[in-house]
């Protein structure tokens, strides 16, 4: 993971109250610059909006500048769970036992 990933991720956990111990320096000196600050903004505004608990009064951008973050995060794939085929023609029911 590249570092200003991770540091956005530790600046979320921070945020939400969930960054462990062993994170929290490096989480705090990124909230010393410009980029760190307006991480620690929006993922506030996230978080107020997601209990609805937002003032209504959003910047112009919000909106647009949320739908290009969602459209830039990788799409979840779920992993195939453990022991199973991956060929769905593999399945119980097509499977002839003798």
């Amino acid at each position: 993971m590249d570092t200003q990933k991770r540091l956005h991720e530790n600046i979320s956990a921070l945020a939400d109250g969930e960054l462990a111990d062993s994170e929290r320096e490096l989480a705090l000196a990124a909230l010393d610059t410009a980029e760190g600050q307006a991480a620690w903004r929006a993922y506030h505004l996230a978080g107020d909006v997601l209990r609805d608990q937002a003032s209504g009064a959003l910047s112009d951008g919000f909106g647009a500048s949320l739908a290009a973050r969602l459209a830039a995060e990788p799409a979840y794939v779920p992993a195939a769970p453990a022991g199973r085929a991956s060929d769905p023609a593999q399945t119980p029911a097509d499977v002839i036992l003798p």
